[in-house]
């Protein structure tokens, strides 16, 4: 079991919803904190209520997680601020729906430029960071259960959550010889305004093929995210998956139909005949090369033939 006390965490959008609700758990963990933002008004309210409940006021850094210099700005000024990161949250993001097929290249840059490439941007900054001291540390990439669950009007977004979901399962075995534990949290209906990002669309990526945000639609859409978990028992749940070094936090009970649903799908997918014993041998060689990368051995592609 890790012990969080006095250890430095970064946490991307970590003044509102899911971010915020993790940065509170953190702060009761003991961990000195680092909160990037873009609203000034939730940057006000979450320094209100550090100083209410007698934590010390967290770092703020204002941060467009899409923005590469940005982000190499922002990692070395938490650098500085603290001495050492061990732990980086990757989890600001946008939820923007419509149907695919209509699509435009701005919708698929925007949306894929933030909720991919801002966890991207994360590692490609903070990894050398964490690494460099030798103490070790851990990495939370948020997605969501749209990384397992697809459906009819989150095409661009389920994309984005699937492909954190792939990367950071691969990274889990590339950081384990340096004792940096690797999390994918995929959360399911919180109480959060994350519904409202449509109308947050940066002018540049203004050419949507989604259709016009109809505001009142977009309302009572939100209306379901009020149904949802606080995001403090969300945080709660991500800061014990990180002291236990889990590879995967879910934190809603409710995905287990979907989640049983897939594997009978997957499992009913696969032909029913023999595999060649030379494919055979290549699969074993995969699967003890990925159970010698998880103990800390790192793993070349001489391993793998």
């Amino acid at each position: 079991m890790q012990d969080l006390e006095g250890r430095t965490a970064f946490v991307t959008g970590g003044v509102s919803g899911i971010g915020l609700g993790i940065a509170k758990a953190l702060a009761r963990a003991g961990c000195e904190l680092a909160l990037s933002y873009r609203n000034e008004a939730h940057r006000d309210a979450t320094l209100a209520w550090f100083a209410e409940k007698g934590f010390a006021n967290p770092l703020m850094v204002r941060l467009d997680v899409a923005d590469r210099d940005q982000f190499a700005a922002a990692a070395d000024e938490v650098e500085a601020a603290f001495g050492k990161v061990h732990i980086l949250v990757n989890n600001a993001g946008v939820s923007v729906f419509g149907p695919t097929d209509e699509a435009t290249y701005a919708d698929f840059d925007w949306i894929m430029g933030v909720n991919f490439g801002g966890v991207v941007n994360g590692q490609v900054n903070f990894i050398p960071k964490i690494k460099s001291h030798g103490e070790g540390g851990h990495i939370v990439n948020v997605a969501s259960m749209a990384a397992f669950i697809s459906g009819p009007q989150a095409g661009i977004y389920t994309a984005s959550k699937f492909a954190v979901r792939g990367m950071t399962e691969c990274l889990r075995y590339n950081l384990a010889p340096y004792n940096i534990g690797v999390s994918l949290m995929c959360p399911g209906l919180t109480r959060t305004n994350a519904w409202d990002s449509a109308l947050k669309r940066p002018e540049q990526f203004g050419d949507s093929g989604l259709g016009e945000v109809d505001p009142d639609a977009l309302k009572q859409f939100g209306t379901a995210f009020d149904l949802g978990m606080d995001p403090e028992e969300v945080g709660e749940k991500t800061v014990q998956g990180i002291r236990e070094n889990k590879g995967l936090i879910l934190t809603h009970p409710e995905h287990g139909e979907d989640i049983q649903e897939i594997y009978e799908t997957t499992m009913a997918a696969l032909p029913k005949e023999e595999a060649s014993e030379g494919r055979l041998h290549i699969e074993r060689l995969r699967r003890e090369g990925n159970r010698a990368a998880a103990a800390g051995r790192k793993i070349g592609l001489e391993d793998l033939t």
